[in-house]
Formats: C-alpha cells, structure tokens, sequence
C-alpha cells in the first residue's frame, strides 16, 4: 500500500518514511526516541507534507484525502467512517496540524484507527466488560477517612453525581472507605450493561476510552448523558490531586499540561461517542 503516496512525494520522499503498516496517527509518523534518554521524551514528529485535506463519500462510508491521496489505518484498512460529522472532524484533526504533524493531539483519528483495526479483537460484549469492570475501582466512589477536609470535600462533590446515576439509572451504588471498595450490587451490574449494549462498537470504543481517562464508569455516563461538562467531569476525576495541589501547591508546566492533556482526550472521546451514536450529517448552510 501507499505506492501511489511514495510516487507522488518524487523528490521529496526523504521527508517522510512511511511505516510498512501505513499512515497513521496511532502508530506515529516515525521512528521513537530511546526511552532511556530521558524522563519525557516528546513524541516523534514529521513535517507536515500534503497541502489539502478533503472528504469523499465511498461505498464503505466518509473517506479521508491529503491532497490525492486516500488515509489508511495501521492495518492498511481504509480509513472510512460512519458519518460525515466525524470525517469532518477527523479532517479538522489533520488540516490544524502546522509545520510538523504532531499525532499525539489527534485522538478522534486514532479512536477511529481502534475502531476500524480493532488491534486488541475485542467484540461488543467485550467492550463493555471492560467499561463496566472500573465499577470495582471506580474514582468517585472511593473515599478518604482523613482528613476531614477532604472527606468533606469528596461528599460534597462526588455524592451528587452519584446520586444522579442512581436516579437516572434506578440503581444503587454507593461508596466506601474501605479498600476493597463499594460493593455493586448484581442488578446495577445488570441495568448498566444493558445501557452500553444499546451503544453501537464504534461508541462503545469511545466510552470505554472516556472511562480509562477518567477512571471512572459514573463520570463518563455523566458526560456522556451531558450532565457533566468535560470540564467537571476531569476536575471530579482529580478531585484528591486538586486538593494536594491547593494545600502544597504544583510543579510549574507539569500539572497544567496534565490536566489540558486529560481535558483535550476527555473531550475528544466524548465527541467521538455522540458522532458515531446518531446518523450525523452537516447540515449545509444556504446562503
């Protein structure tokens, strides 16, 4: 594959090695740094080497262009998706990409590569284990003993949210103190598989990166069911780092990137969920 992309670089090959898998955002653009050079090592980038993008409509689905030639995944599947919202979207992700193409703030594409590769086989049922397997550890209903301050503070963020899944849902959740956590009963196990079931595989790969991100099934339901911002969302899931922030203060850069970083992938999984839970379409403005 990509024998077409190499003839049509000519000259200009040698600013772009493509990886015998193909073009992706998920695998990167080049070849990683060693990581014992240092404790960060940046993500490898390219320089940026189509001047257009655009989308097609294919048999399959919405298809990606960089200049004239088609995207592909890893796998050297096509890069097709379900919905034109989402190809606009994706090609938003490739268009913003500067002098260098940094793959590592393009999540949309790499949500989409997951879902059209499915590296890890995993099917539907699959999916939602592990989405419903953070109910166990999930962020929210742990709590602290000590201090009181944060006790407080835990109870007076994190058991609303609670209280909404329970009442959205008719289940009961709950928290604890203790290590081995809140014990879930079988039912609420029951309804909310159920509720991901109605989820299509493109949205569960979607919901089931929110949840990673936020350690935490309620919150993601919570933003999901837009009861949540993602800005609420992230800062419930740190509600403890937060605290330990105000009280000890943070290590200049590191924090703030952290939590823009969490922000942007929250963000991103949470679009990717609603454009691929409804036929999207753009809707063309009439001039």
């Amino acid at each position: 594959m990509w024998r077409s992309c190499l003839r049509l670089r000519g000259g200009g090959r040698h600013l772009l090695t493509c990886p015998r898998g193909g073009l992706s955002a998920s695998e990167g653009l080049g070849p990683k740094p060693p990581a014992h050079t240092r404790a960060y090592v940046p993500p490898a980038e390219r320089k940026r080497f189509y001047q257009n993008v655009s989308i097609t409509q294919g048999e399959g689905g919405f298809e990606i262009n960089l200049d004239h030639r088609k995207l592909r995944t890893p796998q050297a599947k096509l890069f097709t998706v379900p919905s034109e919202a989402l190809a606009v979207a994706v090609a938003t992700e490739w268009d913003c990409q500067q002098d260098t193409i940094k793959t590592y703030t393009m999540h949309l594409t790499t949500l989409c590569n997951t879902s059209l590769d499915n590296p890890t086989q995993r099917d539907k049922d699959q999916l939602i284990r592990a989405a419903t397997k953070f109910l166990d550890t999930d962020t929210v209903c742990y709590r602290v003993e000590e201090p009181e301050t944060l006790v407080e503070l835990q109870r007076n963020e994190w058991d609303p949210v609670i209280g909404w899944a329970e009442r959205r849902y008719g289940v009961k959740i709950g928290s604890s103190t203790s290590i081995m956590g809140p014990s879930i009963p079988a039912r609420t196990r029951e309804v909310l598989v159920s509720h991901l079931a109605s989820y299509n595989m493109w949205a569960l790969q979607g919901i089931e990166f929110v949840v990673s991100q936020l350690k935490s099934l309620v919150l993601t339901l919570g933003l999901i069911d837009l009861h949540l911002t993602v800005e609420q969302a992230v800062l419930l899931s740190r509600l403890e780092e937060a605290f330990q922030i105000q009280k000890w203060g943070s290590v200049e850069w590191a924090h703030d990137y952290e939590l823009r970083d969490l922000q942007a992938r929250t963000a991103a999984g949470a679009l990717f969920v609603h454009l691929c839970s409804e036929s999207s379409a753009v809707k063309h403005k009439l001039l």
